[in-house]
């Protein structure tokens, strides 16, 4: 696969010229790759650029200790970050372009591609070496979080509670949030048990991976900050988690928490009848 077939944004095209120039004339990287939408031939105006190098494993670290000097070859970026996060970059430039650079060892190449790429630089004739891994299903993780995020909303939910009994709505109103993104979380390994993003970014393309009328419910649990308009939110909340997490629950063997359950609702329902 070539990138010649690609067709980038003005602006994306001038960085991934800068990308192929810098590595080009860098000798510690082996290759260069588009990855993303814009290899799936996916991307569109609101995209970023999602890009792969591969590093001589004996010049990676040497890459890593000096990658933000290398990823000023591209233009000086307004917003640099890895969030914490290994061998990646987050990039946005003053025009508004993102990109993402990845990077990885030689020695590394057949763990990182599982899903299309396209050929930027070819130095040493790599990806002819190149299968796309199958994409791994950590059912144990799958299976852990999905443990967690029924477990997890009756804490909230306690928290919910007791910031209404309170008045304190703009707590309450926070715990409302935290709530609807563990149905929205749950709604996501009902449609895909393997989804990787239920947890650590519960809205990221939902549209793209789950048809959001599932979700038709929440719509109206974003709600004012109003006392009786944040209950009648509670109750449509807890509803639907009942319906994803009580099924979800029994298939994979997750033992539902019934009397904590109980336990939870006649709170806010002793909270309603005094409101």
């Amino acid at each position: 696969m070539t990138a010649q077939d690609v067709q980038l944004s003005s602006n994306h095209q001038i960085i991934a010229d800068r990308l192929l120039a810098a590595c080009r004339a860098d000798d510690r990287i082996v290759a260069a790759f588009l990855i993303g939408s814009n290899a799936k031939g996916k991307a569109d105006e609101h995209s970023d650029l999602d890009t792969y190098i591969v590093i001589k494993d004996d010049a990676f670290d040497n890459f890593d200790a000096t990658r933000e000097s290398f990823v000023r070859l591209l233009g000086e970026p307004a917003f640099i970050e890895d969030f914490g996060i290994p061998n990646i970059l987050f990039l946005i430039f003053p025009d508004g372009s993102e990109v993402e650079l990845y990077y990885a060892r030689a020695s590394d190449l057949n763990q990182i591609f599982d899903s299309q790429y396209k050929v930027l630089l070819d130095k040493k004739a790599i990806a002819s070496q190149i299968a796309l891994r199958p994409r791994q299903v950590d059912q144990t993780g799958q299976k852990e979080k999905l443990r967690h995020l029924i477990q997890t909303f009756w804490h909230d939910c306690s928290h919910f509670a007791t910031a209404m009994a309170r008045n304190q709505l703009w707590w309450a109103h926070g715990q409302l949030d935290v709530l609807r993104a563990i149905c929205v979380g749950l709604a996501r390994l009902k449609n895909d048990f393997s989804d990787p993003d239920v947890e650590e970014e519960v809205y990221f393309k939902i549209e793209n991976v789950m048809p959001v009328e599932q979700l038709a419910p929440l719509k109206d649990t974003f709600c004012p900050l109003d006392k009786d308009a944040m209950l009648r939110a509670g109750f449509v909340i807890v509803d639907l988690y009942r319906e994803l997490a009580t099924p979800l629950a029994q298939a994979y063997g997750i033992t539902y928490p019934v009397a904590l359950e109980k336990v939870m609702v006649e709170r806010l329902r002793k909270i309603r009848d005094n409101a």
